[in-house]
């Protein structure tokens, strides 16, 4: 069956398995602009499953644009502490109070991507899930769904290459009448059925649509390029004195991170003994593999970037999701 000539049959069947299939996911079950806007920001690289309970406590303490715009950074950083990417937390911020603050407020995805953080994708989810207009959102798990309904074999050198090429597609198959759900529902299929791996095709509620599962390629689609994975090494001191550990607080100019608190780097410290390794780490950024020692010493001077915080005010600071978690379990085997 042709996908464009029989869309609209496509979009009832994609609609009634969303209609019982869908997540009960939070801002599904108490929507609102506000919340529609902060689950997408959050939502942009991290899985669903991941940002939940941040976005839980995210709402208990900032519930809606006002409390948000009145909060100062150094909360709302620490509210998102762990999710990484901080710069979303930065924009969203900025939003709030560019929001409240705006007369009239945006009312249209072309006046909402004039704010901070909201981007081609985010606009279209925002107008179309929050102000019911129609806008197709195109995101990776979109980009694969239509790769593989259409068998497109074609090799995009980005995502950013994908999502250009399918915006198009996406615009002819949107449901203008319910755009929302229908957004939803694309992200949902690919979020649980349409899967990177191993997806569920004999589950799929549009099957006898896929030009690909015909063919047996799904397997293969989308193909997308993918910068060559980068291997780092990191030295990293551990150093407690009279109950404070040494840190390394990331200037606020830092394109990353910036203003957070992590493990210094053995290197910005002077030691007068031999460094111990007491444990390494790994962790992943895009396409970096980054492998983390630490190595317990005793200091004798250290570089001016470095702070030195009471262990009972760990708590109180932003640190790097990983280096919390790693200065956690350190701190239980001390």
């Amino acid at each position: 069956m042709d996908l464009f000539s029989s869309k609209v049959t496509f979009r009832k069947l994609l609609g009634a398995w969303y209609a019982t299939a869908q997540r009960p996911l939070p801002w599904r079950a108490e929507p609102s602009l506000y919340r529609t806007v902060v689950s997408e920001l959050m939502a942009q690289q991290t899985q669903i499953k991941t940002m939940l309970p941040y976005f839980n406590r995210w709402m208990q303490r900032f519930p809606d644009f006002t409390a948000l715009a009145n909060a100062t950074a150094e909360d709302v950083l620490k509210h998102w502490e762990g999710l990484g990417y901080y710069s979303r937390a930065r924009n969203l911020h900025r939003l709030a109070k560019e929001y409240v603050a705006l007369d009239p407020k945006p009312a249209n995805r072309e006046e909402w991507q004039r704010l901070p953080g909201i981007g081609p994708y985010t606009s279209a989810a925002i107008a179309s899930i929050a102000l019911g207009q129609p806008a197709a959102v195109v995101d990776g798990n979109v980009v694969r769904i239509l790769a593989r309904l259409t068998n497109d074999a074609h090799i995009f050198k980005n995502n950013g290459a994908a999502v250009k090429a399918f915006t198009a597609r996406a615009d002819e198959l949107l449901d203008n009448e319910n755009p929302g759900d229908h957004n939803q529902a694309m992200m949902e299929l690919g979020a649980t059925v349409c899967l990177k791996q191993k997806p569920l095709c004999t589950i799929c509620p549009v099957l006898k649509f896929c030009v690909a599962y015909k063919h047996g390629t799904q397997n293969k689609l989308p193909q997308i390029e993918r910068k060559t994975t980068v291997q780092v090494e990191i030295d990293r001191a551990w150093i407690i004195e009279d109950d404070k550990l040494l840190l390394h607080r990331i200037p606020e100019s830092a394109g990353q991170l910036a203003g957070q608190y992590e493990l210094p780097e053995l290197s910005a410290v002077k030691a007068r003994m031999s460094p111990q390794l007491i444990a390494s780490k790994s962790r992943s950024i895009t396409h970096r593999r980054i492998k983390e020692y630490i190595y317990e010493t005793i200091v004798v001077s250290i570089h001016d970037s470095l702070e030195w915080v009471a262990l009972d005010e760990l708590d109180a600071i932003t640190l790097s999701g990983p280096h919390r978690r790693w200065i956690r379990e350190l701190l239980k085997d001390r």
